[in-house]
């Protein structure tokens, strides 16, 4: 007698090979047999017919370090067929803290990540942990519908080791690294997955300062990675510095996107462990960068490091909209009068012509903190004509002649009026979205990311970014765009995409026991209607700690989704299951 019985789904094993019609039997969570009919029967059988099924993603760029406190679903990632999230990437996360310095750490949260301030303060349950071992102890002690894996971040053991010294990125002395490192050792042997580390000047506090760690030198990365080596578990994360104006903030001329690498080759080959780094399309140094450190990386992975290049599978773009961040929420008018108003009553007041004309006239002020995500206003309205309306369904190859831009020009507006219209037209829910790159071009690189066989895929930024960036669905657009709705290229094979979010995220991190569906593992499993797979456009909610607000992505097509063996989303809907727990290395 089986606890689940999945039948007649098209199943996809997450090993990279291609599917087969048959069941998958599940007991005490664990599977215990596939195959193309299972005899015996089971407290629960599900119909799978014409559905795919597929292991639960793995998603190992996170970051719901608050939101643990709070959240016992761990929304959006749950509801996008996610059954394992890594948490603690760019370098930023809540402990080691000392008693009064949370403070530092909320505001190096919200200037990075987007995670309003009050969620952080009045959600997170501070007082329960000083180490990060502890801090693993409280997370081991909570229920969530997913798994969660946690990494130690450079920000937080920097200020913890250095006070204000570290935190405003000064050397640290001899003494101080191994104090760091030692920090580092606790964690990971205590079953932190991971440890990460920011060197983009772009990751500020909410106050303007880099994140702790930004300029770090060599040698203190380099001690770290040799803690790795000792205790031979864990994995290092990586956001290396990529634009010209942050490598000459590194060190001039002698900083190259090359030395960039090379320093994490050392850190891979130091540690013994993989490593694994952010790699986008940017044309900041040189066009071909990206295609350049993916040859390097295979280089020295031939070499014996083990360089996990880390892509996303969309392009990143910021949403603009009366419920989020907009060109005209800094100006004074806007502040004073209807920054208050619920949204419904403040579009309707902005479409009051007198209101328009001094909005439209006005400068915005800037935000006093400089790390404040609302200074995005200023962009918003300089670079008006590149924000793209958004439709239902989203459209992912918008031609330029779908731009505020190209819109404007053929109603005879400029761009920003026509970008206040579209705005505050009707309820004010919908939004634009916002990309500097060339869409057609930039798609062709990403997919040209996701197929070589060096990288792995993440950047979801899951949990963060909650008012500007929708892309915790990123796993579900991989599935839905890249190997169905993609018209203007190459899709890719369905089996490659579900391998590459499963199996290989997975064994970078050493979670050997997920990933695939195999008799002894674990029944982590998706069932997906898969020609009804889709992700809406963004909904603002209202339901962060202090009331704040956080957009999310409706999803639909996920017609179960278990977690260790437990169904945790049934059509979509969540079941109130919480089998999910902390990941410890091993």
């Amino acid at each position: 007698m089986f606890d689940t019985i999945i039948r007649n789904g098209s199943i996809y094993d997450g090993l990279g090979g291609k599917p087969f019609i048959g069941d998958i039997a599940i007991k005490d969570g664990i599977i215990q047999e596939v195959g193309a009919k299972v005899s015996g029967s089971a407290a629960q059988e599900i119909n799978a017919e014409g559905a795919i099924v597929t292991p639960g993603w793995v998603d190992v760029h996170t970051h719901y370090d608050g939101q643990v406190s709070w959240d016992s679903e761990l929304a959006p990632s749950s509801h996008n067929g996610t059954t394992t999230v890594v948490m603690g990437n760019c370098g930023v996360g809540f402990a080691p803290v000392k008693p009064g310095e949370e403070q530092a750490l909320i505001e190096l949260m919200e200037g990075v990540e987007d995670i309003p301030g009050t969620a952080l303060y009045e959600g997170i349950d501070w007082g329960q942990w000083e180490s990060f071992p502890d801090y693993m102890d409280y997370i081991a002690g909570r229920e969530y519908a997913i798994d969660v894996g946690a990494q130690i971040a450079h920000g937080a053991v920097r200020y913890y080791a250095m006070g204000e010294r570290g935190r405003t990125n000064e050397d640290a002395t001899e003494e101080e690294i191994a104090k760091i490192a030692d920090l580092v050792e606790e964690a990971v042997d205590a079953g932190a997955v991971g440890f990460s580390t920011s060197r983009t000047i772009g990751h500020r506090a909410l106050w303007g300062e880099p994140v702790p760690g930004t300029f770090a030198a060599d040698e203190e990365l380099l001690e770290i990675a040799r803690r790795f080596k000792k205790l031979g578990k864990g994995v290092i994360e990586a956001i290396p510095a990529g634009a010209v104006g942050e490598l000459a903030a590194l060190g001039g001329e002698k900083s190259t996107p090359e030395a960039e690498l090379e320093l994490m080759r050392k850190c891979s080959v130091e540690s013994g462990r993989p490593l694994t780094f952010t790699l986008v399309e940017t044309r900041d140094y040189y066009p071909d960068l990206w295609r350049d450190m993916l040859a390097r990386t295979a280089e020295a992975n031939r070499a014996g490091a083990q360089l996990y290049p880390q892509v996303p599978s969309r392009i990143i773009g910021y949403l603009h909209g009366l419920s989020s961040y907009h060109a005209f929420m800094r100006n004074p008018t806007y502040l004073e009068k209807l920054a208050h108003l619920p949204l419904a009553e403040r579009a309707k007041a902005m479409r009051d012509p007198e209101m328009k004309r001094v909005l439209l006239a006005e400068k915005p002020v800037p935000h006093e903190a400089p790390g404040s995500m609302e200074n995005l206003a200023a962009l918003f309205r300089v670079d008006a004509g590149i924000l793209y309306p958004m439709a239902n369904p989203i459209n992912l190859e918008a031609e330029p002649e779908m731009s505020i831009g190209h819109l404007a020009e053929q109603a005879g507006q400029k761009p920003l009026e026509y970008l206040y219209d579209f705005t505050v037209k009707g309820d004010g829910s919908h939004f634009a979205s916002f990309s500097r790159a060339n869409l057609p071009e930039s798609l062709d690189v990403v997919g040209e990311l996701l197929r070589n066989p060096e990288t792995v895929t993440g950047l979801s930024d899951a949990g963060a970014h909650v008012t500007l960036i929708c892309d915790a669905t990123m796993p579900t657009t991989q599935l839905s765009y890249w190997t169905r709705d993609r018209k203007k290229g190459e899709k890719l094979p369905i089996e490659f995409v579900v391998h590459k979010q499963t199996k290989r995220n997975a064994d970078m991190y050493g979670f050997t026991d997920r990933g695939s569906l195999e008799v002894g593992k674990r029944a982590d499993i998706n069932v997906i209607d898969y020609e009804k797979l889709s992700a809406a456009p963004p909904v603002a909610h209202h339901d962060l700690p202090a009331g704040g607000t956080r957009i999310m992505q409706p999803v639909t097509g996920y017609k179960a989704t278990f977690c260790n063996g437990v169904m945790i989303r049934e059509n979509d809907n969540d079941t109130g299951a919480r089998p999910g727990r902390l990941v410890r290395s091993s």
